[in-house]
């Protein structure tokens, strides 16, 4: 069986993915700042200092490129959002110079973006979801996305097929937006985030894991595709799913003002309160099949 390489491997989703790569059969190595003494699977980087293991690039066969600082975890700073881009292009950088200067027998990098690409649903002219061929938005994560996914496409020209997720917010109990949902939930208190109209293209960390392990193992997957569930959601109908999964009808929704949000949130707000509604019929028609196409199966499973 090949040999995967993972960066960000010890984030939310590189946990669950390393995981369900060794059930399938899979080496998985990590790529960390941090070696662990005595694990032979973890070697070292650091995109600062411009450092790579050379083991790791010869000994994989695929590299799945996850690196990058979280985007909600920090208030928007000028330092943050340097360090949010950073983080992602200039690890990119560092694989794409690695696979060009060391020997390897690597034959695909499955590299992530993200949905924010995209701008608010508002801003095409006739309204309908948003497709890969789309333009990227003039905003912080669009502009943020546009150069991430430059950093790491010149691996095309050293004969790697790449291929690049558009990821959109990841639903899982161990942590992103379902987590940071769940807090006031289980007090009985469904927040509802501005007006609530706005879509969230959301995707079940179950399926976003089997996205990229079809994407090792099948070839004709190549280039752009959108990460995201079937059936988005508004903001509203998912803290109330959440909230009746949790409390049955013994809880109180609570419309959380936008100006409240600007407030507290700074620029990040924007994200917060942006409807960005994106296809996935370009997955789809590669036969990939969702086991959570709705928000009501991914909860039943995530809450259940």
């Amino acid at each position: 069986m090949p040999t995967i390489l993972i960066t960000g491997g010890t984030g939310l989703v590189g946990t669950a993915l390393a995981s369900l790569l060794r059930e399938k059969g899979h080496r998985v190595i990590l790529l960390s700042r941090h070696t662990l003494p005595g694990n032979p699977d973890v070697f070292q980087w650091d995109y600062r200092k411009e450092t790579i293991d050379p083991e790791a690039i010869r000994q994989a066969d695929h590299i799945i490129h996850l690196a990058g600082a979280g985007v909600a975890d920090k208030r928007w700073s000028a330092k943050r959002k340097q360090e949010i881009v950073d983080s992602r292009t200039k690890t990119a950088a560092l694989l794409v110079k690695a696979l060009r200067e060391i020997p390897n027998k690597v034959r695909s990098v499955i590299s992530t973006s993200g949905v924010g690409w995209y701008g608010p649903d508002a801003s095409i002219p006739n309204p309908r979801p948003f497709e890969e061929t789309d333009p990227a938005d003039a905003d912080f994560l669009g502009d943020t996305c546009r150069l991430w996914e430059a950093s790491i496409t010149p691996v095309t020209g050293l004969g790697k097929r790449l291929v690049i997720f558009r990821v959109g917010p990841v639903l899982s109990t161990k942590g992103g937006m379902l987590a940071e949902f769940r807090k006031p939930v289980r007090m009985g208190v469904a927040p509802i985030l501005g007006s609530g109209k706005q879509v969230f293209s959301w995707i079940h960390i179950d399926d976003l894991c089997r996205l990229y392990a079809e994407a090792i193992d099948r070839d004709g997957i190549n280039g752009v595709y959108n990460a995201a569930a079937p059936h988005p959601v508004d903001e509203r109908t998912l803290i109330l799913a959440l909230a009746k999964q949790f409390k049955g009808r013994y809880f109180v929704p609570v419309y959380v003002p936008s100006f409240l949000l600007k407030w507290l949130l700074g620029e990040m707000s924007v994200e917060v309160l942006k409807s960005t509604t994106v296809s996935v019929k370009k997955i789809r028609t590669e036969g990939f099949q969702f086991i959570y196409p709705s928000i009501d199966a991914a909860l039943a499973n995530l809450c259940g």
